[in-house]
């Protein structure tokens, strides 16, 4: 893949919420996917070498900004059986390593926080390039997927259907699409 690179990549970034979407997915009653987006976010990104993999992350989300669409489920979803939004104000992923598999692909590694119960987990990163917009500003694009289990994060609740399985499945779908900023 090609990328326009007019300048340094090292610095620090920030995120461009009105081009990034934060996503998941969970499994509904075994058989459908149910979807929704957190709407509230931040990043913190400082690249200190001509590479992304030299570069630490600090991203925190707001709970209570979840949105899956339906309100009734959206307000479960911010109560105690779930993320308990109320005592428990952010989900913050901070990295600890990136690591280049090829010219798209990274794996980052990093310290996940939900509910004050921090886990490492791996994410897969896939690098969209990089452009001057006609602004004078560096941009870059990436995906983010990765798969977590929500009962290690206290995310425990759960109801059983006739057939025995669960109401909502215990992995959850991690799919972001992030723009970052250079800033000036």
């Amino acid at each position: 893949m090609e990328t326009v690179q007019k300048e340094s990549i090292v610095g620090n970034w920030a995120i461009d919420k009105s081009h990034t979407r934060i996503q998941f997915s969970a499994r509904h009653m075994v058989i459908s996917e149910v979807q929704g987006v957190f709407r509230e976010y931040d990043l913190k990104m400082k690249v200190n070498g001509e590479n992304f993999t030299d570069s630490s992350i600090e991203f925190k989300i707001n709970p209570a900004s979840i949105d899956t669409g339906v309100a009734d489920r959206d307000a479960h979803l911010r109560s105690e059986d779930f993320f308990g939004a109320e005592n428990f104000k952010e989900i913050r992923f901070v990295s600890r390593s990136i690591e280049k598999a090829d010219e798209e692909k990274y794996r980052m590694r990093g310290d996940l926080t939900i509910r004050d119960v921090t886990k490492t987990i791996d994410l897969d990163v896939t690098y969209g390039g990089q452009i001057m917009d006609p602004y004078g500003n560096l941009r870059a694009g990436f995906n983010v997927t990765g798969t977590i289990n929500r009962f290690d994060y206290g995310l425990k609740w759960n109801a059983l259907i006739e057939t025995g399985g669960a109401v909502v499945g215990k992995n959850i779908k991690i799919n972001c699409d992030v723009e970052i900023v250079k800033q000036k």
